[in-house]
């Protein structure tokens, strides 16, 4: 008894997916190869260090010396010239960039399986990208809720003054979850993100990860602190992340000394059929 041709083509299209998907989970897990993969990890712990012992500094400082100043200075909170600047800020939420490149990673899923040879290569490598900046940013926004339940910093105003040490830690609520900003930390991972892959939209992605920041100040949303804080987050998270791609050959190349550069789309096409091919 043969097979309908219609049901024999889904049953050879779901296996490929499924290959697909395998593929691209299995090389994200498997275990560091790099030959320069020392040399990156002392490079990335000494820019580690260094970020976090500045970002510290830099936020301690403010929560003494700007943090109740600059809000008393900022428009009040639900102003109706400032809804531009609500628009904006969406832009810098964390559901709505994990979700548009959720569905990114899903489309090619779905448009793999279906595709050949040189086309085939070049949506793979398109995938193992997009795998990197989702998980460039997921990872520091994880990091980040955490930090803001364990904290529990009153937002600008909560509790009727301008007070920088309102703390309630474990609260788990709104209210208290201004340390560290979210939208902080996903835009300065983002930026960080897409610059490591396409260094030519730097400037764009710094620009973008500064008016989201500033939208947080002007909607009274953060102190300056928790800005400050979120980025040294969403920077630190995302160079790990960066790391983790490098060591396994996805995407990323080391050069001498532990220096991390995006790998040129030709070899990076090879690199994805090797790994997702089925």
């Amino acid at each position: 008894m043969s097979v309908p041709a219609g049901i024999g083509a889904a049953s050879n299209y779901l296996a490929r997916l499924f290959a697909v998907v395998q593929g691209s989970l299995a090389q994200l897990v498997r275990p560091p190869s790099h030959g320069r993969r020392g040399e990156a990890r002392r490079r990335l712990a000494r820019h580690a260090v260094l970020l976090t012992v500045v970002g510290a500094a830099l936020v301690v400082a403010l929560m003494f010396w700007l943090d109740a100043l600059e809000i008393q200075r900022m428009p009040p909170r639900g102003s109706a010239g400032l809804w531009p600047v609500r628009i904006l800020t969406d832009f810098g939420k964390s559901e709505f960039v994990l979700w548009l490149l959720a569905a990114w990673l899903l489309a090619v899923a779905i448009v793999a399986p279906g595709l050949h040879g040189a086309t085939r290569l070049r949506v793979l490598a398109l995938g193992t990208r997009l795998q990197f900046l989702f998980l460039a940013v997921l990872v520091p926004v994880l990091a980040g809720d955490l930090i803001k339940w364990v904290v529990g910093r009153g937002r600008p105003f909560v509790g009727g003054e301008a007070n920088a040490f309102n703390f309630v830690h474990f609260a788990g609520t709104q209210p208290y979850a201004s340390f560290p900003s979210a939208h902080a930390i996903t835009s300065v991972a983002l930026a960080f993100a897409v610059s490591a892959l396409w260094p030519q939209a730097r400037m764009a992605m710094i620009v973008y990860a500064l008016l989201i920041a500033g939208s947080r100040l002007v909607l009274l949303a953060h102190h300056p602190s928790d800005v400050i804080a979120g980025a040294v987050i969403g920077l630190a998270g995302a160079m790990l992340v960066r790391y983790w791609f490098a060591v396994r050959h996805l995407g990323f190349v080391i050069g001498e000394g532990g220096t991390i550069a995006a790998r040129k789309p030709r070899a990076a096409k090879r690199v994805a059929g090797r790994a997702a091919a089925p």
